[in-house]
């Protein structure tokens, strides 16, 4: 008696597990290539004062993105010299995103 029980259960156990699933499969984004910026340096890191100093080979303009630890967006701002105020920062480790025309850099900064 518990063979016939057990026979149609292990039916429709196969046909559940045979059957097509259907999934949207979508094709892995290429990773986006960051080209560099020449000569780029930040001083000083770990920063204890109220500026930074962004250098670079090609002295243009930037565009500076600050995040915290957690990927908040912190400061943004549009450099045309090589200052940044960071009088606003509390003392922590920070995440800077440099872009300088179509070149763009990722720095940790260390402010005590």
């Amino acid at each position: 008696m518990k063979q016939l029980y057990l026979y149609p259960l292990m039916i429709i156990g196969l046909l559940l597990l045979s059957s097509p699933a259907f999934a949207q499969v979508s094709a892995p984004e290429p990773p986006v290539k960051e080209v560099p910026i020449e000569g780029l340096s930040i001083f000083p890191n770990p920063a204890s004062g109220q500026k930074v100093y962004i250098n670079t080979k090609a002295g243009k303009a930037k565009r500076v993105e600050i995040y915290n630890v957690l990927g908040k967006s912190i400061l943004s701002a549009q450099l045309t010299g090589n200052e940044l105020n960071i009088s606003n920062l509390e003392p922590g480790v920070y995440i800077m995103r440099i872009q300088e025309g179509r070149s763009s850099a990722t720095r940790k900064l260390v402010v005590r």
